[in-house]
Formats: structure tokens, C-alpha cells, sequence
């Protein structure tokens, strides 16, 4: 995929902020031009993951129907004093 990248100078930070941002929040990656010379990129920010992983279900597909005999809290207390 190639990717034509956009540049924008250093007025249009100062003046122009609100396009700028609407671009990187499209996904664009903004060159900055001081004096016709590339002084910096801006990269936008991957967005965070919707929805956090199944745990449990991953759990269980590891470890299948098996079960402690000691539950995570009473491991907790039994060793809390150690630390």
C-alpha cells in the first residue's frame, strides 16, 4: 500500500490546529515543514482495542475443567506476610 504523505508548516500548526487534527484522526500522517525543510511527522495514535480479550474462556481452553485446590485468595493470604 503506498501512502502519499501529507505536510502542513509550522503557521498552520499555530493557526490551523483543527484541520490538522481531523486529519490525524483520519489516519493521516502529517509532515512538518519549518522554512521548506522537514523539521518533524505526526503519527496518529492507534486506537485502543474495543472489548478486552475472553480471559476466562482462554482460561479454560488452557487449562480445561481442572481446579485448584487452593483458590487465588487463600494463596494471597498465605503468602501476604512474606512481602
Amino acid at each position: 500500500m503506498h501512502h502519499i504523505m501529507k505536510s502542513a508548516t509550522v503557521r498552520d500548526l499555530r493557526y490551523h490546529f483543527p484541520e490538522i487534527e481531523a486529519r490525524l484522526n483520519r489516519g493521516e500522517v502529517i509532515e512538518i515543514r519549518k522554512r521548506r525543510k522537514v523539521i518533524a511527522r505526526l503519527h496518529p495514535v492507534r486506537p485502543k482495542a474495543a472489548d478486552y480479550p475472553d480471559f476466562a474462556a482462554r482460561a479454560k481452553r488452557i487449562f480445561g475443567n481442572r481446579q485448584m485446590s487452593v483458590t487465588g485468595a487463600e494463596l494471597v493470604a498465605e503468602f501476604r506476610g512474606d512481602y
